[in-house]
């Protein structure tokens, strides 16, 4: 018999009295098995939960931190190959031995690598049922004690982790968007960017969010065609960052349209919604998308999947497809929980829907959970039960009592603006004192959205709200003048247009009061030469919107977009060329202006979509330019035929709005180039159009019984006159070539009456009818929409008909609604001779009639309150 060799039988003696001195220790310390294999293969073969938690049950004193991540893993593993109704999450979170191995990550934690400790993390939390779970709590400090190590695609999945409990605000949050930043150069793999682009997007700088833009447009084509997650990702974090960057878009939306067949009903819900944030058109994948959403109606027949159908569906959809979704939302609603109900109801608004039976039903989910939505959730429902009528008094008393008690308590600046904007939406508006001492209270401490958001408020309130007219209406304006206060101190303090941008990009400006937005764009026009390619296309778009003629900003813009043409992307040049026909603006390098982006756009004209190439032919038609190619584009059969399957997925009140430019491009052409010989086409649609024109109102008619009596004679003027092309002349009269006035005998028009449909062959230009040296006069009283908010120049629209009128032979006689109702027309008398001297040349009285620049000065500032008001004398 063999001896034992010296050494080791010393190590045996020793590590004997080592167990009798520190047993402890040795418990501690114990020997691990050489391999952990054979435990993680009885593992994997595991097909079910009690399988797993047998195992767990059977090894739990020798399980490994590695064979403990393992168990996590398989455990979600066989959650996620599970439908959604046979998800069975509570019962794995419930069960003894899950607790057990909860218990065991607890201890083993700080000995598990990286990628076992972030993945027992992500698992944790799928399955936690605390608010507050220690072990995710403790999982994610080791995570940050470790976060510098960390590789990209370990790094998003944390960062997902984070996400997943709202902490995206949060400091740990920020030290990754810090690592992602100094490691940007080295990154190559987008599908972990794009991750951590999503989770990051609420913590980074104008700068940053183009660096991850550029990045990402460099490694686009290093994904597979049919990564269509990494394209969602990216196109999510455009959206949050409210970042309409058309090439990246287009990019994501190709990809999309390759994988259509593989899009299930999450992934198209997504995806239109980001769209709609977007304000990016594709008509191809709304198309696409229709199709597959409209085969899954069938097969979506529990309320969660159907509500997303409805929401996805219901405003692309045709009208039988609309008719089909209510009436099975009908059968299904009161099983949805208030959440559903919330999504629905905002669908419907989407939908332009005002089905009375399913608005009733929807409202009393509603009601039933009103005490749960949150500030945000309850605007969202009255600005939608505003749009559909809804009209029921205990609905509104309860959301009312709701909103003043959220504000009572609120000191938060955006919540208190939302709060505050649903109150001005309701029936009855009134906001008491202790309401207007907590938007003072939180005014200091707000950005350009919310003192505007407050603004719009405050001017709702003071002109519907007639039963406390005197001391609230006296808080309310002072109320006013605090917020131009530190609106205007806010505008002053901005020390670049990208920190400006940030407040200003998510606002219309026609929100802004009036001495507000004068303040705005002599900022805009301070930081002016900071205008370039990469926000022009954004900027002219918020000009659109205000209405606001500023010269300098208009010339800026035309000039970045000649010389910086090449990097600006092809469909974004209608949102460019916008502004300028809206506000009837010529830059001094007008033609180069026009045909430069013309030129650009002309190689795309066959793949944008229809009723984008439909505004930007109304615009240029309105600037008096009318490139050839783009009308051959827009009027033959092929382009109608496309354009007609548009209409039909747009909402109603769109569909409208781009018929409605179509006949006034149609129109346009017709009139100022009939050498191209497009036909006249919309004969139809204008009788049909007109149909909703109403008779003259009480301040028209006694502008009516004026003119009568300067021109001698109710049977001498005409009111509501549909010309040729169907223009509507407000006054129309003729005067012989003695500037006498003519009298149409029977052919006038009763006061009220709607005007006469001129004929379908009937299309010759006026005056050709007329007496030898008789001349016919059209007065045009123009509201404050036809001019520019701050100074009285005609917009496009207004400038464009006086030219069309002009053509079919009239002399344009245009009033402004200021000039009428200026102190120096205060009387009948200033008004008679007023018209005399318009009408005739005739000067009558001592008083001037050159008081349009002074008047419209002078009443600009209340033109939002006077838009439909013409005076009684």
């Amino acid at each position: 018999m063999k001896k034992t060799p010296v050494f080791l039988h010393l190590l045996v003696t020793n590590m004997l009295r080592l167990r009798a001195i520190c047993p402890f220790s040795w418990r501690v310390f114990q020997f691990r098995p050489i391999s952990c294999e054979p435990l993680i293969i009885q593992m994997n073969k595991c097909t079910d939960e009690e399988q797993i938690f047998d195992f767990i049950e059977r090894n739990k004193a020798i399980l490994s931190e590695k064979q403990v991540g393992c168990a996590f893993d398989m455990l979600w593993k066989l959650q996620k190959q599970k439908t959604g109704l046979l998800k069975n999450v509570e019962c794995v979170r419930d069960h003894p031995q899950f607790l057990t191995l909860h218990n065991l990550a607890t201890n083993k934690f700080k000995l598990m690598n990286d990628d076992t400790l972030v993945n027992v993390l992500y698992v944790t939390q799928q399955f936690a049922g605390e608010a507050h779970d220690p072990l995710v709590e403790a999982l994610v400090t080791e995570a940050w004690r470790r976060l510098e190590r960390f590789d990209i695609k370990l790094l998003s999945e944390f960062s997902s982790c984070l996400a997943d409990q709202h902490l995206y605000f949060s400091p740990l949050m920020g030290k990754i968007a810090d690592i992602v930043h100094r490691n940007l150069e080295t990154t190559q793999d987008l599908s972990s960017l794009s991750v951590l682009m999503v989770n990051i997007s609420s913590l980074i700088s104008r700068q940053f969010q183009q660096q991850l833009v550029n990045k990402t447009e460099l490694l686009f084509d290093t994904i597979d065609s049919s990564e269509v997650n990494v394209a969602k990702r990216i196109a999510e974090f455009l959206r949050n960052v409210r970042y309409h960057y058309q090439p990246l878009l287009e990019r994501c939306n190709n990809v999309f349209l390759s994988n259509v067949d593989h899009l299930d009903l999450d992934s198209i819900s997504k995806i239109l919604s980001v769209y709609k944030c977007l304000q990016f058109n594709s008509f191809e994948f709304i198309i696409m998308a229709k199709k597959k959403l409209t085969e899954m109606i069938p097969l979506c027949n529990h309320p969660a999947s159907f509500v997303k159908l409805f929401v996805a569906l219901g405003p692309i959809a045709g009208p039988e497809e609309k008719k089909q979704l209510k009436s099975t939302m009908l059968l299904m609603s009161e099983d949805l929980t208030g959440e559903q109900a919330l999504a629905v109801l905002g669908a419907m608004g989407d939908m332009e829907s005002r089905n009375s039976c399913l608005i009733e039903r929807v409202t009393s989910v509603l009601h039933k959970h009103l005490d749960s939505y949150k500030p945000l959730e309850l605007l969202k429902i009255t600005q939608a039960l505003t749009f559909l009528h809804f009209q029921r008094k205990e609905f509104f008393v309860k959301l009312r009592e709701l909103l003043l008690s959220y504000l009572k308590n609120s000191f938060i600046p955006t919540e208190v603006s939302v709060l505050v904007r649903a109150i001005s939406l309701l029936p009855s508006p009134h906001l008491d004192e202790v309401g207007i001492s907590r938007i003072e209270a939180v005014l200091p401490q707000c950005d350009l959205n919310n003192l505007s958001s407050f603004a719009t408020s405050v001017l709702r309130w003071i002109r519907r709200d007639h039963m406390y007219l005197d001391d609230i209406t006296a808080k309310q304006l002072k109320l006013l003048q605090k917020l131009d206060h530190y609106g205007r101190q806010r505008l002053q303090h901005s020390n670049g247009l990208d920190l400006l941008w940030k407040e200003l990009k998510s606002l219309k400006g026609n929100t802004f009061p009036e001495s507000l937005l004068e303040e705005m764009i002599a900022t805009l026009q301070h930081f002016m030469d900071d205008i370039n390619y990469m926000n022009v296309v954004e900027i002219a778009s918020f000009i659109s919107s205000t209405d606001y003629l500023s010269t300098l900003l208009l010339d800026r813009i035309a000039s970045v977009a000649v010389q910086q043409i090449e990097k600006i992307h092809p469909f974004t040049i209608p949102a460019i060329i916008r502004p300028f026909s809206m506000l009837n603006y010529d830059p001094p390098q007008r033609d180069e202006f026009l045909g430069t982006c013309v030129q650009h756009l002309n190689s795309y004209l066959g793949i944008l979509d229809p009723f984008i190439l439909v505004f930007l032919g109304f615009s240029l038609a309105t600037l008096e330019y009318f490139p050839e190619d783009l009308l051959k584009a827009i009027f033959n059969i092929k382009f109608l035929v496309r354009l007609d399957s548009q209409l039909e997925i747009l909402s109603s009140s769109r569909s409208a709005r781009v018929q409605l430019h179509l006949m006034e491009l149609n129109r346009s052409v017709c009139l100022e180039c009939p050498e191209f010989q497009i036909p006249w086409f919309h004969d139809r649609f204008c009788q049909q159009y007109n149909k909703g024109i109403g008779g003259m109102d009480g301040a028209q008619q006694q502008i009516y019984k004026m003119l009568a009596e300067v021109l001698g004679g109710i049977n001498c003027v005409k009111a509501s006159v549909l010309t040729p092309y169907y223009h509507t002349v407000d006054f129309e009269c003729i005067l012989d070539k003695r500037k006498k006035p003519l009298p149409y005998g029977s052919h006038n028009i009763a006061l009220g009456q709607l005007p006469e449909m001129p004929s379908e062959s009937n299309m010759e230009i006026v005056g050709s009818r007329l007496p030898p040296g008789a001349e016919r006069i059209a007065l045009e009283f123009l509201d404050a929409k036809a001019l520019c908010r701050n100074i009285p120049h005609m917009k496009g629209k207004s400038a464009m008909k006086k030219r069309h009128l002009e053509i079919l032979g009239y002399r344009v006689i245009q009033i402004s609604q200021f000039e009428w109702n200026s102190m120096a027309l205060s009387t009948k008398d200033a008004r008679m001779d007023y018209l005399r001297e318009r009408i005739f040349g005739e000067v009558k009285s001592c008083q001037q009639s050159s008081t349009f620049l002074a008047s419209g000065t002078i009443f600009a500032e209340d033109s939002s309150s006077t838009d439909s008001s013409w005076g009684m004398v």
